[in-house]
This record gives structure tokens, C-alpha cells and sequence, in this order.
């Protein structure tokens, strides 16, 4: 079928994309009006448009929400991705720290920190939301706010310390915020 998209999930997130009774799933399809075909055993999931889509994009962001599901973030946090602005970034941790599973392991305990605390940090202080699962991060939010927590995640792999990391956090979002409020004002004046 053409603009079919077919993608693997991890087999133990499978029922978190399909949810109780296949609501999730029905949820996803709505949204983005597509059709999708999961295979429980195997984690294969095939995309296809309904005839009723009129986004161009509807069987990419589909995609890219099973794909968010299948990293570990609950669906509605997921659903965030049907607004063009709301983007999924994946760091693939072997990419940084190798395949050694007890470098992967410390580098998420990094990312993760005391009581989810580091997470929380990078979560507050850039507006994203973070789902650390098996050899990945996950990151859900806008294309500014995604490339601050990115740098900040890779920080920490790089072996910054905690401190540093909030440290620079703190700066750049104070700065963030300094554009949001003059691009606010610029906005109110073009409506005066």
C-alpha cells in the first residue's frame, strides 16, 4: 500500500500502543487518521492512511507517536506529537558510551539521578518530557526546548558534572525566557 510506514516496537510495549481494549490504539488512529496493524508477537507495526486524512503528514507523526509509546512514554504524552511543533528526538546511548551494558546502565543512572531528580531538572527547566528506556532517551517537545535537553543529556554522558549541567541549565533557560518575553512584547506591539 502506498505511504504504508512500517516500524518495530519492543515486544513488552506492544500493549501499551494497543492500551485496555485497544483504546490507545484507537486513540492514536483518530487523531492522526490512519489505520494500524500491530503484531503482538513479533513488535511489527504497519501505518496506513484512512481515506478521511487530509494531513499529508498524518502517517508520519502516527509513526513517530507508536515509535514515542514503544520508548516508553505513556500515549498521552505521545499524542503531544500530532502538533506540528512537538517533535521526538532518540539518543541512542551505545552511541555515546559503547555497548557495554554497564556503561549504559550508570550513564541512564546519571541521566535519571538520585530519586529522578537529574530528570526532573532537565524536564523543568527546558519543558520537555524524558523517557529513559532500555538503550535510549527519549525526548518530547519543541524543537528549542528538545535541542537544550539534548545538550544537557549529552552533558551528562560527556561526564559533566550534575552541577555544571544545572548550572548551564539555569542560564540558558533565564535566556530562553528573556526571548519568549521580547518576542511577547514584539507581538503586542504589532497588535497595538
Amino acid at each position: 500500500m502506498p505511504n504504508t510506514e512500517y516500524l518495530k516496537i519492543p515486544r513488552e510495549r506492544v500493549g501499551a500502543v494497543i492500551g485496555k481494549q485497544g483504546i490507545t490504539k484507537e486513540e492514536i488512529e483518530n487523531a492522526t487518521k490512519t489505520s494500524i496493524e500491530i503484531d503482538s508477537e513479533t513488535g511489527s507495526v504497519s501505518i496506513s492512511p484512512r481515506e478521511d486524512a487530509e494531513d499529508p503528514l498524518a502517517v508520519w507523526k502516527a509513526r513517530y507517536i507508536v515509535k514515542a509509546v514503544g520508548r516508553g512514554f505513556n500515549p498521552e504524552i505521545a499524542l503531544k506529537l500530532t502538533d506540528d511543533e512537538v517533535l521526538l528526538e532518540i539518543i541512542n546511548l551505545p552511541d555515546y558510551v559503547g555497548k557495554s551494558k554497564k556503561a549504559i546502565l550508570r550513564q541512564k543512572g546519571r541521566i535519571i539521578g538520585k530519586d529522578g531528580r537529574t530528570r526532573d531538572i532537565i524536564t523543568d527547566m527546558t519543558g520537555v518530557d524524558i523517557s529513559i528506556y532500555g538503550k535510549t532517551v527519549a525526548i518530547i517537545g519543541d524543537m528549542e526546548h528538545i535541542h537544550l535537553a539534548k545538550e544537557a543529556v549529552e552533558m551528562i554522558l560527556d561526564g559533566s558534572r550534575h552541577k555544571s549541567v544545572y548550572a548551564f541549565l539555569e542560564k540558558k533557560s533565564r535566556e530562553m525566557k528573556i526571548r519568549e518575553f521580547h518576542k511577547m512584547a514584539k507581538d503586542e506591539n504589532k497588535l497595538l
